[in-house]
């Protein structure tokens, strides 16, 4: 697919301009940035690229500490888990670190049947999952966009006893406006899309064939989505494939790009790094790798550089960096994930069905037992979707301090549902104690509303939020 429309809010001659213009700053500089990024309004890019230099181990943790503070402050412990639902691994696109690429014949092609769908929702419900993001190939089966409309309103219409899935959100191809305006009236959640690359030559030389080669049409597609009144998007990166640094100045480009055009930038952003993928030497042996302190740095800059979007952390990942990424900016991870169609039947997956090499294995009880044992409380909550509070009306409570008084007794609420209805007894045990230590460090408004949400779920009641 070709596109008039050209993403030249991407500036690469501006983004290595910033770059080589910079040197290692002075402690001073930090100290005088770190201390704006605290009022909570965000850096600029120049800024940015400021904090990226950072190499003194001292600079470094108060770099992590700020971050961890202003998460803190806009998320208190909260702590959202989702589960990724593949339910298709075939693709027309050839880009080389995947293992969905149309001629890796090394990988199991599969496309779900409805009840197959149903019957991956229901294994995600006992789990305790209420929100998923459906994943898609870039290639429609015979019944072509109707099929990821159907599968969507499968989702949605599977229940097991008192669970449910209560949000779907998706990653999906680029699509047009209108076909952005039949998600949006299918009820989905967030539209997530990564660009994989913002460097155009690095871009071009991964996307071999298929509609994913247009890097115009791919970057446009938030333009298009909240064209179509999707006002909530999740943006992010494959890092590895291109200087992290460069890309994360790329992408303030993004952000200020849907700032200005649309009032409200991204709700979420991603930081997948390149995992080893099946049929796929590049996934293996990243062009430009990511070192875990690079990682960690990255993520504690983009907290204090938008201090109100969420960042997800994925299962690429294993247990110890993720317990890390939590604690310098980390609002949101999967749990229990598969990436392979079928993979929750299947139990441990099919590697060889596989999008990339999953890096926590741990089920969702294990997860949500470390996650407590943290002092993080595991979040459910799909209250905002369901309420109107997205995009800019989510920025409004956030950014006055409002939305605490939402999002942490809803919290309470849906980590209370998953403790009476999925929760192992170890896990269960943890989890109250957790729940009592919360509601003693709540505010008299906080508590007035948690409290009898609480008692309405341990009294039979499910699904309370305000």
């Amino acid at each position: 697919m070709i596109t008039q429309e050209r993403a030249d809010f991407i500036n690469e001659q501006e983004i290595e301009g910033i770059l080589s213009a910079q040197k290692r700053p002075e402690p001073a500089r930090v100290k005088e940035l770190l201390a704006k990024a605290r009022e909570m309004r965000g850096l600029s890019i120049n800024e940015v690229a400021c904090l990226s230099l950072v190499d003194q181990p001292e600079l470094l943790a108060e770099i992590c500490s700020t971050a961890k503070q202003i998460k803190e402050e806009i998320y208190g412990s909260r702590l959202v888990l989702f589960a990724p639902l593949y339910i298709s691994n075939r693709c027309s696109n050839e880009c080389t670190y995947c293992a969905f690429r149309a001629t890796n014949t090394s990988l199991t092609r599969r496309t779900l049947t409805q009840e197959e769908i149903a019957e991956e929702t229901r294994i995600l419900i006992r789990q305790g999952h209420k929100r998923i993001l459906a994943v898609s190939g870039e290639a429609l089966p015979q019944q072509g966009f109707q099929y990821i409309l159907d599968s969507i309103a499968t989702i949605y219409a599977t229940k097991v006893g008192p669970g449910e899935i209560r949000r779907v959100n998706v990653n999906l191809a680029p699509q047009t406006v209108e076909r952005f305006r039949q998600l949006k009236d299918a009820g989905i959640g967030t539209f997530q899309l990564f660009q994989e690359t913002y460097h155009r030559p690095t871009y071009a030389a991964v996307h071999l064939k298929g509609s994913k080669r247009d890097y115009d049409w791919r970057t446009t597609s938030f333009d298009r989505a909240m064209e179509a009144g999707i006002d909530d998007v999740g943006i992010g990166v494959l890092f590895g494939l291109y200087d992290w640094r460069f890309e994360i100045l790329a992408m303030m480009q993004h952000i200020h790009h849907l700032e200005q055009k649309f009032g409200v930038g991204p709700h979420t952003i991603s930081f997948p790094r390149m995992e080893p993928a099946v049929g796929s030497d590049i996934a293996s042996r990243p062009p430009h790798p990511v070192s875990d302190a690079d990682f960690l740095k990255m993520i504690a800059i983009m907290r204090l550089a938008v201090p109100y979007t969420g960042m997800i952390m994925s299962t690429r990942e294993g247990a110890t960096v993720r317990r890390e990424t939590l604690e310098v900016g980390i609002s949101q991870i999967s749990a229990g994930s598969r990436t392979d169609p079928g993979g929750y039947k299947d139990g441990e997956g099919n590697p060889n069905g596989s999008q990339f090499q999953l890096g926590d294995h741990r089920s969702v009880d294990e997860v949500v037992r470390d996650v407590v044992s943290l002092g993080f409380v595991p979040s459910f909550c799909t209250a905002c979707y369901r309420t109107g509070r997205t995009g800019q009306d989510f920025m409004d409570l956030a950014k006055p301090g409002e939305i605490k008084y939402h999002c942490h007794p809803n919290a309470l609420s849906t980590f209370q549902e998953y403790l009476c209805d999925y929760a192992g007894p170890v896990t269960k045990s943890a989890g109250e104690n957790l729940i009592s230590i919360e509601l003693q460090h709540m505010d008299g408004q906080q508590t007035a509303c948690a409290l009898p949400m609480l008692n309405k779920v341990r009294g039979g009641e499910r699904d309370v939020f305000i």
